[in-house]
């Protein structure tokens, strides 16, 4: 398995960042994931795609300022009375297990989208923590077909079938993607997508990235995403929107998804740092990076590289 290099990852990054490793098979495989990102974003912005969103409530409010801020539509429908009549004239639907008093309502939805074709990703919150959470991602993965999974090592560590060291919703030191073990953690969550059918994409201070098939590193963002609530959950929210009108493309838009919030994260960072404000005013920059993000922004800003087999 060899490392290919990303057209921007050799340029200099945040705190959070390491620059990209220098590889081998630089070329038109990597210019087509760059395009294929780029058009995700646009056409995004362009249809504004209708999301359903069954998430938790101390992020609600934000993942759907962050869809709106990508050019989506958010819906928040999450009563089980309507969930699946409401993914009716959605583009895709995010399931997040922040909200574990909903589960039913989840199955319910995602089956409806399933049975029309539309993507749907799952954000397994603390899978694994908890007897509650081990149960519900086992059923979740048994009754519906997600397109996309998105989470932390711990989280889809667990759900690969691994002891995950997990404490809460952060990921354990233990399961973090590391330098040092990026072609092992690559190979597991490679297996994972296999298994389910799903693109896997990792989060951390390295993303991961696979349908099964290829598998795409992305680096970026910065250490205060992890001190805000919900960059994650946003993320997930963008992964919703960037499906919704990808939804031909789940691995691209996956990427976008890591793509952009690293990108807007650094570009936050470096307002925060140049007005000297915290966490809070950080997490509305964040917003507003995605919002006002440019295609040009983005394309120069992206580092990434390719697992080739």
């Amino acid at each position: 398995m060899k490392l290919g290099q990303g057209r921007n990852d050799a340029r200099n990054g945040s705190e959070r960042s390491r620059t990209g490793r220098k590889g081998v098979g630089k070329g038109s495989g990597m210019d087509q994931l760059q395009e294929r990102i780029l058009e995700v974003f646009c056409r995004t912005r362009e249809q504004g795609p209708l999301v359903q969103c069954i998430t938790n409530f101390v992020t609600v409010n934000d993942c759907a300022n962050v869809i709106l801020a990508a050019g989506g539509s958010p819906s928040m429908a999450h009563d089980i009375r309507e969930a699946a009549e409401a993914v009716e004239g959605a583009a895709a639907l995010v399931c997040n297990m922040g909200a574990i008093e909903n589960i039913d309502a989840m199955i319910l939805a995602g089956q409806r989208a399933n049975a029309l074709g539309k993507p749907v990703i799952l954000d397994p919150v603390a899978a694994g923590g908890t007897e509650l959470r081990r149960r519900e991602s086992r059923r979740l993965l048994e009754e519906v077909h997600f397109s996309i999974i998105r989470g932390n090592a711990s989280e889809l560590c667990y759900l690969a079938g691994r002891q995950a060291a997990g404490s809460g919703v952060d990921a354990g030191g233990a399961d973090r993607v590391t330098e040092e073990n990026l072609l092992r953690a690559a190979e597991e969550f490679r297996e994972l997508s296999r298994r389910t059918g799903s693109v896997t994409a990792v989060s951390g201070e390295i993303d991961l990235i696979s349908d099964g098939n290829q598998t795409a590193v992305f680096r970026g963002g910065c250490p205060v995403m992890a001190r805000i609530t919900g960059s994650g959950c946003m993320q997930t929210a963008l992964l919703g929107a960037f499906s919704g009108a990808g939804r031909e493309d789940s691995f691209a838009a996956a990427c976008a998804g890591a793509a952009v919030i690293n990108v807007c994260g650094e570009l936050a960072d470096e307002k925060r740092k140049r007005n000297g404000t915290g966490n809070a005013t950080f997490r509305t920059d964040l917003i507003d990076a995605v919002f006002n993000l440019t295609e040009e922004q983005l394309k120069e800003g992206m580092r990434y590289e390719i697992f080739q087999g």
